[in-house]
């Protein structure tokens, strides 16, 4: 049975936060609070608790979990290089809903998947999620539902989805906000892969439209939309 923790009640966040440590240490699988949706956390380092999350979602290797950071240094660790543009989105929209898509480095002992070398990196605005990124590391996170479903916006909609394939929830509450038609409530997703010279690609129309982008970016770089 999976336990479910109010992290309104301090005490109960501290026992549900010792909890979620433990379990993502076992290669379990944690549902978390994100300032998006609720996301399904594992241990990014484990590439049985990664497959784990994908079977909890119904989803193939062919769509790897992005990463959660806690902070800059984070990012720098586990990318092989930040292209400058990349770093003004990063700066402008962290913590929060932009997601980076950029080369890993090659020296990383994980498997996420069929990633191509690459890796998608968000450091989320909620400090439910940040104080555990801060004490576990990086974790892969993909939001907290079965794939093609809706994303979770309480931690009951991700327990009537995932059930006992979670170990521990942190409940939060709602999360998220309403988007404008033809964006998703999630983050947004944007490939750097291709910078220094090519452009960036909006892979998923997220919570921060590109108007915002492309007047953080200033003219550093252009957007070419996939989405």
């Amino acid at each position: 049975m999976p336990s479910f923790h109010d992290a309104s009640s301090p005490e109960d966040l501290l026992t549900g936060a010792r909890l979620a440590r433990t379990a993502l240490g076992r290669g379990e699988l944690v549902v978390i609070p994100t300032d998006t949706v609720y996301g399904l956390a594992a241990d990014a380092f484990q590439p049985a608790a990664v497959q784990r999350l994908l079977d909890a979602k119904g989803r193939g290797r062919q769509s790897p979990p992005p990463v959660l950071v806690p902070d800059f240094a984070t990012l720098d660790a586990l990318a092989e290089t930040v292209p400058d543009a990349a770093r003004k989105l990063a700066e402008a929209f962290w913590p929060g809903g932009l997601t980076l898509v950029l080369q890993a480095r090659a020296s990383l002992s994980w498997d996420l998947g069929e990633t191509r070398g690459t890796v998608a990196l968000r450091m989320p605005d909620h400090t439910v999620a940040r104080e555990l990124l801060a004490a576990t590391g990086p974790l892969a996170v993909s939001s907290a539902n079965l794939t093609g479903e809706p994303a979770a916006r309480t931690a009951q909609q991700a327990e009537a989805m995932l059930g006992d394939s979670v170990a521990v929830y942190l409940d939060a509450g709602e999360v998220g906000a309403d988007t404008a038609p033809g964006r998703d409530n999630g983050s947004t997703i944007v490939d750097a892969t291709a910078l220094p010279d090519g452009p960036l690609r909006i892979l998923r129309q997220g919570v921060i439209p590109l108007v915002q982008l492309e007047a953080a970016l200033e003219g550093a770089a252009r957007f070419e939309s996939d989405a």
